[in-house]
């Protein structure tokens, strides 16, 4: 029962540990996004003060190109008063006023249009704030209820079923953390660098009325380094949650993540299935996805290999998963006692996550022999 108790209570500090990481990213996200708040009401204010400011500049200039018109009226018609020099005068001068007044149409444009989208994204903002302010707040309350009598949590955490149920909740409430830092960053950063696009696009059309073509270049390149920052933004987001997970299931997701990894490592990787397949509760296909997403990780960063292959086996009642690398491989035992002690996590990380759900895992491995790590899941469908 001290074993147990020990075990439970070492889950529960590290969910604490999490939730106070996950509190100190919140208020970050939460002081970042007052500081976006404060810099859009400024930028708006200066923004309203220049439309008011060009849109008299576009009054004064139409009633000064409409003198203009008259008086080239005027001198086009009476040749005995005006001369050659005269008319070529009032026409140049009605020729300037007019392009000042088409550039200034423009910028009154483009600023009514930024101070709609300022406007629209300062509601936005305000939003991202409250919802970094309640979750603090929910996270203050999980914090002191994780904080306070273990022996009441350890009476509920009896049964190995209940063990592994809370481990599932764990790693459910993490996947749900990361849903959420998912959906921030798209309705903030990447929003945000749409609407750059939109503003560069906006700017090389006043350009290109003007000529600049050294302009035009440079808010060209400025677009394409902006698409190419939104696009890292998305990957961003799929690795914190890949939606095909939730939509398509655990086998098909697999076999897009060992493509992907098979294109972008420049590695062979094989993913193979057998047995009839079984849906999953979605905190354990999750928990799954990221044990493959660990092991390919450190087979890249530590093995150097030219071959990995994952295999997936369901039974009635458990999956086995099987992953293998032809890499240089490694001593068991000296690489997990120096885990503990220094900043290598990945195998007791993996460790950790097939303990919360009552599985067992075995890492095979010699220097110049590659690796196989075999990973044993039960599989309940009352969870």
């Amino acid at each position: 029962m001290d074993v147990r108790i020990n075990d439970i209570d070492s889950i529960i500090k590290n969910a604490i540990s999490v939730m106070e990481q996950s509190k100190y990213q919140i208020f970050e996200i939460a002081e970042s996004a007052r500081q976006e708040l404060l810099s859009l009401r400024q930028e708006l204010e200066r923004v309203k003060k220049e439309t008011s400011e060009t849109i008299d500049k576009v009054d004064e200039l139409e009633r000064e190109f409409r003198r203009a018109r008259m008086r080239l009226v005027e001198v086009s018609k009476d040749f005995i008063r005006y001369k050659e020099a005269d008319i070529k005068s009032a026409y140049e001068k009605a020729t300037r006023i007019q392009l000042d007044l088409l550039m200034y149409r423009e910028k009154e444009y483009y600023l009514k249009a930024r101070r709609d989208e300022l406007q629209q994204r300062i509601k936005s903002v305000e939003v991202s704030v409250e919802r970094a302010e309640t979750i603090s707040s929910q996270i203050n309350v999980v914090l002191e209820y994780l904080s306070g009598d273990l022996n009441q949590v350890t009476r509920i955490l009896e049964s190995a079923k209940n063990r592994q149920l809370i481990g599932l909740k764990i790693i459910l409430a993490q996947e749900e953390e990361r849903k959420r830092m998912a959906r921030e960053i798209h309705d903030g950063p990447a929003q945000s660098l749409a609407n750059l696009v939109l503003r560069t696009e906006i700017a090389e059309r006043m350009m290109m009325k003007q000529e600049f073509q050294l302009v035009q270049e440079e808010l060209m390149e400025l677009k394409s380094q902006v698409r190419s920052g939104l696009e890292e933004i998305r990957k961003i987001i799929f690795n914190l949650r890949p939606m095909a997970l939730d939509d398509l299931g655990l086998v098909p997701t697999l076999r897009k993540f060992v493509q992907d990894f098979e294109e972008k490592a420049k590695i062979r990787a094989v993913f193979e299935t057998s047995g009839r397949e079984l849906r999953m509760p979605s905190a354990m296909e999750a928990a799954v996805y990221r044990l493959v997403q660990e092991a390919f990780s450190n087979a890249l960063k530590h093995a150097s290999p030219t071959y990995v292959s994952l295999e997936m086996t369901f039974f009635p009642k458990r999956i086995l998963i099987v992953i293998q690398d032809n890499g240089v491989g490694f001593d068991v035992e000296q690489t997990m006692a120096r885990s503990k002690t220094s900043s290598h996590y990945g195998l007791i990380g993996m460790h950790e996550r097939v303990e919360l759900l009552n599985g067992k895992i075995d890492i095979e491995s010699a220097r110049g022999q590659g690796t196989k790590i075999t990973i044993s899941i039960p599989v309940s469908t009352d969870l």
